[in-house]
């Protein structure tokens, strides 16, 4: 069965068409078309907080950003993220701040290298530095670099690497946009009922069905979410900002097919028509995100490359960190970390 919801903007009706097998109710909106949407991506959007005890100040959790890349003898294909090893505190002044200490990890995505090096910092000239320490001939061997959109690494990656493709992880992108999802709920729910959402409020009670995928709803859930969304946000917002995440996924999911221009071009408007016929003001900042960072979304169309192996990486430096309960020393936490992260000394351990 096929719903389709008219959408009305400026005297204009538009369909938006949803294939499910259960009704569901029909109303107006002002914003512009959507359509089925056919790719899944797993929500992995918890952050992972570690305790911090006051008697080891160095003790913790990790944050990284990862450069990307994959070889056969050198790498060609590099991650890169930036880990936060430390937070210590300190005085100045009479006041007490606390300093966090980044270290930026590279690890080979398509090789059996695994975590290639570490730098002090997550400043642009940290990243060059350490890049520039490996030679030209090893630079020259990059060709993908997959990273977070961080401007400071792509700046810093155009310098270094100028002839090396940067590659935007599709994981990050649909997170921003399930971001924006929670944005425009808090803001509306704000704005309808004056306090922050409770477990009265029924869309806050179903927040979470927001962040799923459509495919990954069962057809009750799916209704009972659009429903409780027409029902309980008569601004219509947070289901405009629902759909808008939906085709965003569906222009991701293109990488499977290589990126057809067409294809590329036809969804991509779909997606930006949405958002700018919405006038929510989170779906348009994600569009301008989406602008400012096209050329990396659109390598990652047509590679299909990923920075998955980094994330990996990255939890595998948090557990070496857990396990030991911080480190004070950081060329203590290096050596562990290249221990645990290099496959040739897993191997030997298993041995």
């Amino acid at each position: 069965m096929r719903v389709h919801t008219t959408l009305r903007r400026q005297g204009q009706r538009v369909s938006h068409e949803l294939s499910k097998a259960t009704p569901v109710r029909q109303r107006n909106y002002r914003c512009q078309a959507g359509a089925r949407h056919e790719i899944r991506i797993i929500e992995r959007c918890r952050d992972q907080l570690g305790a911090v005890r006051n008697s080891h100040p160095a003790d913790a959790p990790s944050e990284s950003v990862n450069v990307t890349v994959a070889s056969h003898i050198l790498p060609t294909q590099q991650g890169i993220r930036g880990l936060r090893h430390a937070r210590p505190p300190y005085h100045n002044g009479g006041s007490r701040l606390k300093l966090k200490r980044f270290e930026t990890n590279f690890v080979d995505l398509g090789g059996r290298q695994g975590l290639l090096g570490q730098a002090s910092g997550r400043r642009k000239d940290n990243v060059i530095g350490w890049l520039d320490e490996r030679g030209q001939d090893w630079k020259d061997q990059v060709q993908i670099v997959a990273m977070d959109p961080c401007a400071t690494y792509r700046s810093a990656i155009r310098q270094a690497l100028p002839n090396a493709m940067i590659v935007a992880d599709h994981f990050h992108l649909v997170s921003l946009a399930n971001k924006a999802i929670t944005e425009v709920r808090r803001r509306v729910t704000v704005d309808t009922t004056g306090h922050r959402g409770t477990a009265k409020d029924p869309i806050w009670a179903k927040r979470t069905r927001l962040l799923r995928a459509k495919e990954r709803l069962s057809p009750e859930a799916f209704t009972k979410m659009w429903n409780g969304l027409i029902d309980n946000d008569p601004s219509g917002q947070i289901l405009s900002a629902w759909i808008g995440k939906e085709e965003l996924r569906k222009l991701l999911a293109l990488a499977k097919s290589g990126g057809v221009r067409h294809d590329v071009a036809h969804q991509l408007f779909r997606f930006n028509s949405w958002c700018a016929g919405s006038e929510v003001p989170e779906l348009e900042r994600l569009a301008a995100t989406i602008e400012a960072w096209w050329p990396e979304v659109l390598g990652f169309l047509q590679t299909g490359v990923t920075k998955a192996a980094t994330e990996a990486t990255n939890r595998t430096v948090k557990t070496a960190a857990r396990t030991a309960y911080g480190f004070r020393n950081l060329n203590n936490q290096r050596r562990r970390v290249r221990f645990a992260c290099t496959r040739c000394h897993r191997r030997a351990t298993d041995r």
